[in-house]
């Protein structure tokens, strides 16, 4: 007898071990219900409880993914595109999560299409397709506004792809080509148009180039045509200067002076001219002339008489 009461407490000690003690990991949150009742939330390692009376359930405080189901949205410009997103949350307080929904992953993937629809309807298609960083952060600052009596962070939101019809695709592919091809005619234009330009800046750089090297040229030359016909007239004038000194100061006689303008005169008149026009002072020179056959006259009857 005494041995089947040993066995009996043992079983029970053994039972009460096994289902008094629970191990949580350190990424779960552990909620204690006595009796149907809450009453503390445990951390991660052993935790005891009542058998029979108590029971835990645990929750993961890992970042959780809610994949968002496409759905088809109408823009603003009455344009039906199809969306869909993914959302990224953690959990801050199981005890909420627990008790205040029923079933988040639903309901955040409701209020997450919902939200969707109300902003891409509020913008046309171009802006849609263009806005996927606004579209993000609105969104993630309304699921997490909702989300946070329900004791969980949205942390993330993306929007996997916006598509169109595929006859607003073609009419965007056909769209984006013209516009590339207009860039490529404009950028065409240009470069034929900027290289035109340098052309004629190189053409005309190179004629004012050239009329400088002939200005300067010319100028040279003048120059030193310039200083020839100074040089040879300061030539001519130390040459009439030393002439003249040198007459002066040899005294030349009136008749020497007549006859060195004799020799002059034959010398004009070995030119090719037909007419030879005498200054007005060959009338005192003629004077001379006749004083000096007045001499030889007398030198003549001189010799005659003796």
């Amino acid at each position: 007898m005494s041995t089947i009461i040993m066995f009996f407490v043992i079983f029970f000690v053994i039972l009460f071990g096994l289902t008094s003690v629970r191990m949580l990991q350190p990424n779960e949150r552990g909620i204690v219900i006595r009796l149907g009742k809450y009453r503390r939330t445990v951390g991660s390692g052993i935790t005891f409880i009542i058998p029979f009376f108590e029971s835990i359930k645990k929750v993961d405080i890992r970042e959780q993914v809610v994949d968002i189901e496409p759905q088809e949205v109408i823009t603003k410009d009455n344009v039906v595109v199809t969306v869909d997103a993914i959302v990224y949350y953690e959990v801050t307080d199981p005890f909420k999560l627990y008790y205040s929904i029923a079933n988040f992953k639903l309901a955040v993937t409701r209020l997450a299409q919902t939200s969707l629809r109300n902003m891409i309807g509020e913008m046309d298609l171009d802006q849609t397709l263009v806005s996927r960083e606004i579209i993000n952060k609105k969104l993630r600052q309304t699921l997490d506004d909702a989300t946070e009596k329900w004791g969980v962070k949205v942390t993330r939101v993306e929007i996997k792809r916006i598509d169109p019809p595929s006859d607003v695709m073609q009419a965007m592919h056909r769209q984006m080509k013209a516009e590339r091809d207009k860039r490529a005619m404009i950028l065409e234009a240009e470069g034929k148009k900027q290289s035109a330009i340098l052309e004629a800046e190189g053409q005309r750089e190179a004629a004012i180039k050239k009329a400088e090297g002939e200005a300067e040229a010319i100028r040279k030359v003048a120059d030193a045509r310039k200083y020839e016909k100074i040089a040879i007239a300061e030539g001519e004038g130390e040459a009439i200067i030393k002439v003249f000194s040198a007459i002066h100061q040899g005294k030349p006689t009136k008749d020497l002076i007549t006859l060195k303008y004799l020799d002059s005169l034959s010398t004009i008149a070995q030119g090719q001219a037909t007419k030879i026009f005498l200054p007005f002072e060959a009338t005192g020179i003629l004077g001379g002339l006749a004083g000096i056959r007045e001499i030889f006259t007398e030198e003549g009857k001189k010799e005659e008489v003796k």
